[in-house]
């Protein structure tokens, strides 16, 4: 779900106090952004993640993948 406000406030209370302090005195608000995420790193975790059910998968006996599927419908049709 969205945020409600359009505007961009820094989470870390003094950076908000910088930035309050930066448009009261006229000079540049300085650039406050979340740091962007590393695309190589991005990568090798989504490689991660396709592998992981695949191989949990097979190294699962029948019996296994059968208890953990009535476990999931009953934690889904109890609520």
């Amino acid at each position: 779900m969205p945020k409600r406000s359009s505007k961009k406030h820094p989470r870390d209370i003094n950076a908000l106090a910088a930035s309050i302090v930066a448009q009261s005195t006229g000079q540049p608000i300085p650039d406050l952004s979340e740091p962007q995420k590393n695309p190589h790193a991005v990568a090798l975790g989504s490689l991660g993640g396709k592998k992981g059910g695949k191989a949990r998968f097979a190294k699962l006996t029948p019996e296994q993948r059968t208890e953990i599927a009535k476990k999931a419908a009953k934690a889904r049709w109890s609520k």
